[in-house]
Parts: structure tokens; C-alpha cells; sequence
């Protein structure tokens, strides 16, 4: 039975943001993850990692192992994207219990930047595993930019003569 677990609280980036490209991140622990969901880490679990502001431009994304995955797990294979949208679209597969501390997952072969209209979330899927995955830390971080609407550019005129 697949779960959603909101791990979103914790997100960390740049403020005030502005008009640039800034970075998000966020440390995926997955023993507090299974103390949320309330049991087992399981195939088609969905972990929210990153708020996504609306009328963003996700220009990148990724995740770093921090702390190498422990458990009886095997095969497990991340997907990082968008749930229900390109739920692969950032890492395809990525193998996260056979990855040492400090490994990246490889981007996507079919990855492109993702328009946000609405809030969402960045989500890791489980989309494979064998076994539990009882303890270790992901790094999820994403390159965004605000892309809102900036209002009214054009000058302002006053005619000063009528505030007499």
C-alpha cells in the first residue's frame, strides 16, 4: 500500500529571494520518515521533500546520500520529480541503498526544467525496493526561479502643479 509522507518542514533556501536563481534544500531523514508514515518504508512510498512556490521555474533538482541507507533493503531505486506530473523527471532509478555517503544521483537522461504554476512539492518515489529501509539521510535541493508576474514597470507621472 503506497503512502505519502510530508517531510516538506524543514526546507531551507536563500531570502529574500528576488529575482535570481536561488537553491532549496532539504535533508531527507528516513527513520524519522518511517516514525511519520507509522510503519515500514515500502516500494511506491512518495517522500514530499521541497515546497515549491507557485509561479516557479525548477531549473534543476537532485539529491545527495549523506548518510548511506541501512536496513535489509535491496534494489531500492529513488525517482525525484513531481507527483503527478513527471514523477522521474529530475533522477531516473537512482540505486540509493548501494550508494556510499557523498554520492549524487546521476540527472535524469530525459530531464528539462519544470514550470510550476500552482504549489507543489518535490517528491522523492520509491520506485523500487526489496526488503525495509530502516535508517539514512538524502539531501534534496532544487534551483528555482520566480518567474510571478512583476507588476506595473512603466514610470509614473505626477502632475505636481495639482497637489497646491
Amino acid at each position: 500500500l503506497m503512502a505519502t509522507v510530508n517531510l516538506t518542514t524543514a526546507a531551507s533556501g536563500n531570502t529574500p529571494r528576488g529575482r535570481k536563481p536561488y537553491i532549496i534544500q532539504n535533508t531527507i531523514d528516513l527513520a524519522v520518515a518511517t516514525t511519520s508514515k507509522g510503519t515500514a518504508l515500502a516500494s511506491a512510498d512518495v517522500y514530499q521533500c521541497l515546497n515549491i512556490p507557485a509561479e516557479s521555474v525548477i531549473l534543476h533538482a537532485g539529491m545527495e546520500v549523506t548518510e548511506i541507507l541501512t536496513g535489509t533493503s535491496t534494489d531500492t531505486g529513488y525517482d525525484l520529480g513531481i507527483t503527478g506530473g513527471d514523477v522521474d523527471n529530475f533522477v531516473d532509478g537512482f540505486d540509493a541503498d548501494g550508494a556510499a555517503a557523498g554520492d549524487y544521483a546521476p540527472t535524469s537522461a530525459a530531464y528539462a526544467p519544470v514550470m510550476v504554476g500552482a504549489a507543489d512539492t518535490l517528491d522523492i518515489l520509491v520506485a523500487a525496493q526489496t526488503g525495509t529501509t530502516l535508517t539514512g539521510k538524502i539531501r534534496v535541493f532544487a534551483t528555482l526561479m520566480d518567474v510571478s508576474d512583476v507588476g506595473d514597470t512603466s514610470a509614473n507621472e505626477v502632475d505636481r502643479d495639482t497637489l497646491a
